[in-house]
């Protein structure tokens, strides 16, 4: 029997800060009028990233809560721990199952992008990703696969997939942007 096969914290990290230069350099590619650039009905360009930051920060809150509460609020793991491609799978297919004009926990209170500085978020996002990161690396193994964290559409996660997940996320904005953004 083959074993589950996964991404270590060290790697996770590596991903995220991958996939967080790829969406930069994005945004460092363009003049400053692309953080504007709001396809008709969709969100600004800038609205990505400022979105990226909103998620993120439950997932900070998260991971600074002492184990026993995180233990006590979402009880631990009945399974392995999914793989990156598994989360990606399933992240896409409750994606598609979202309704047009279904808003999600993070973009009620989407503030206005105009008039705001790219680098300001980026280096925000930034400052969040690392200190997550530090948070994960000081956990085990075994804890990233146990303990478990809510997500609004994907539900109950292992700490391990939810930090993939957050990778994902950065990459999927990313895709987004350079799909519908650029012309």
């Amino acid at each position: 029997m083959q074993k589950h096969l996964t991404m270590n914290a060290n790697q996770i990290a590596d991903l995220l800060h991958s996939y967080q230069t790829d969406l930069f350099s994005l945004y460092n590619e363009q003049d400053k009028s692309f953080w504007e650039k709001t396809p008709e009905g969709k969100w600004s360009a800038g609205h990505h990233l400022i979105h990226l930051v909103q998620s993120t920060r439950p997932l900070l809150l998260a991971f600074s809560l002492p184990k026993f509460i995180i233990k006590w609020y979402f009880g631990t793991a009945n399974r392995p721990s999914r793989s990156l491609e598994e989360v990606i799978q399933r992240y896409n297919e409750k994606l598609a199952m979202v309704s047009d004009g279904v808003v999600s926990p993070f973009s009620r209170k989407m503030p206005d992008s105009k008039g705001k500085d790219s680098f300001k978020w980026q280096k925000t996002f930034t400052e969040m990703n690392e200190r997550l990161n530090k948070k994960m690396l000081k956990l085990s193994e075994k804890d990233l696969d146990t303990l478990l964290v809510g997500h609004p559409l994907m539900g109950k996660m292992t700490l391990r997939e939810i930090l993939m997940w957050n990778a994902y996320h950065t990459k999927h904005h990313e895709k987004v942007l350079r799909a519908k953004y650029l012309e």
